[in-house]
């Protein structure tokens, strides 16, 4: 992107190619303060109740997951089933957090942490934003930095 900015707009390709560089710096900062993350962390399991799109950032950083639906599954509730397997494993394994995505309802994370005392945290997939978020120029490092964070808590 930034060769073709540069090529389209020569003038300003200082500009260009000075933003991409810190734009690339705060990105490799972030992969990194993920991994030390993880790899300083006493667990490896991530708890989501909700849908899991983030099959290769846990590959990535060599995470483990449970989840209500697999993948990004249309099904609008998950069976009794799948909550109680989700009930007892954050019970058998002390999980202090339980995650959700961007726009999530939350029902079935409220009733899980109603079950386990687990808080409830968003991991939020970065392919949309609400309108308040937009409206404040929220960023993709912005919310990479915020799922550091609750990644950090949720893994201590």
């Amino acid at each position: 992107i930034t060769e073709t900015a540069c090529r389209l707009d020569e003038e300003n390709s200082g500009e260009y190619k000075r933003n991409s560089e810190e734009y690339i710096k705060k990105i490799n900062g972030l992969h990194k303060q993920f991994g030390e993350a993880v790899n300083g962390s006493e667990r490896k399991l991530m708890v989501f109740a909700d849908r899991f799109p983030y099959r290769y950032f846990a590959e990535e950083y060599g995470l483990d997951y449970s989840a209500a639906f697999p993948g990004c599954s249309h099904d609008t509730e998950p069976g009794a089933k799948t909550i109680q397997y989700l009930i007892d494993k954050i019970k058998e394994e002390n999980i202090p957090v339980i995650f959700t995505i961007e726009n999530s309802n939350r029902n079935v994370a409220e009733t899980i942490s109603s079950e386990t005392g687990a808080k409830i945290l968003e991991f939020h997939s970065c392919h949309n934003i609400t309108k308040t978020e937009l409206e404040n120029g929220v960023t993709y490092v912005d919310l990479m930095t915020r799922n550091h964070n609750n990644l950090k808590e949720a893994l201590n």
